[in-house]
């Protein structure tokens, strides 16, 4: 007690001589970023409580959503079959030859890699396949340079990373004096490649349609959640975020079953849909497994 009252009375220690709060007190007071992620933190505690009864079935969902625009594309190509052929023949100049086997070979890699997705069989393959599909879709339907297209599936190839991330697991063996990655490694970087390829769509959704006082709210919030899904800060919780907002707006603008049969936006509408199911579920699968080594949230774990 003698050293507490001697230091006092020479304003030592923590005081301050001008009666302000001292050393202590001010690195005590919570920073704007420990206070959101002090507000984010139970945010997400109570997003966890609500998912906990499906949290063991997220990845199941989540893959099912990613691939479900690949089934309903090789459905399309077969119910219009005649359409398809006439569009890559009259329009896409493709001898007819080609253009059979070109939708043939697009609706047997659809499908059969889409089942192997679902069934967690050959990812590697699965996920190549797909990407494969994207690539030569849009040559073969001149999307190429349609940025809108080009957008979207950057999206829905960050969501097949996602899967290939999944289906990962570390290899205990690795042949002597061979420099590799182990699969450890390459989980890594497919994570970070997928969950940056992943917010794309919501950059052609800001750019594109008329502006509004909802859309730029919307677009705020969600321009925020990409964000912190790029740099892996709270990404669970903003991949939550992007779930929410991508949902609604595909209930409410895509919404393909309320135009008739002959209107000449339900096919668009359709693809629309299914396509920002797709990237839900790679936003699901962000959330099932994390961001990743890469990002903010695991190097707060470290320091």
């Amino acid at each position: 007690m003698a050293q507490i009252r001697g230091t006092a009375g020479y304003n030592l220690g923590n005081q301050n001589p001008f009666g302000g709060p001292g050393r202590a007190d001010a690195t005590n007071d919570p920073s704007p970023l420990d206070a959101i992620r002090e507000q984010t933190s139970k945010i997400e505690d109570w997003l966890d409580t609500i998912s906990d009864p499906i949290r063991p079935y997220l990845p199941a969902i989540g893959r099912f959503l990613i691939v479900v625009t690949f089934l309903e594309d090789a459905l399309r190509i077969i119910t219009q079959w005649s359409d398809q052929l006439q569009y890559l023949n009259s329009y896409r100049h493709i001898p007819v030859g080609l253009t059979h086997l070109f939708l043939i070979v697009n609706v047997i890699a659809m499908t059969t890699s889409s089942i192997l997705v679902i069934a967690r069989k050959y990812s590697e393959y699965a996920v190549a396949g797909l990407i494969g599909v994207v690539i030569t879709q849009a040559l073969g339907y001149g999307l190429i340079f349609d940025l809108n297209f080009f957008l979207r599936n950057l999206s829905v190839m960050g969501g097949l990373l996602m899967v290939l991330s999944d289906s990962w697991v570390r290899k205990r063996f690795a042949p002597a004096g061979l420099p590799q990655l182990d699969e450890k490694d390459r989980k890594m970087y497919i994570q970070l490649a997928g969950r940056v390829l992943l917010i794309f769509l919501f950059v052609g959704f800001v750019f594109s349609g008329e502006w509004g006082f909802w859309r730029v709210l919307v677009s705020l919030v969600g321009l925020v959640a990409c964000i912190m899904v790029v740099v892996g800060f709270k990404a669970k919780w903003s991949a939550v975020m992007l779930v929410l907002i991508l949902s609604i707006f595909n209930l409410v603008v895509n919404n393909f079953w309320m135009l008739h049969t002959d209107h000449p936006h339900k096919d668009f509408a359709k693809y629309d849909f299914f396509q920002i199911l797709s990237i839900v579920g790679g936003l699901l699968l962000l959330v099932n497994m994390g961001p990743g080594q890469f990002s903010v949230d695991e190097k707060k774990k470290v320091y």
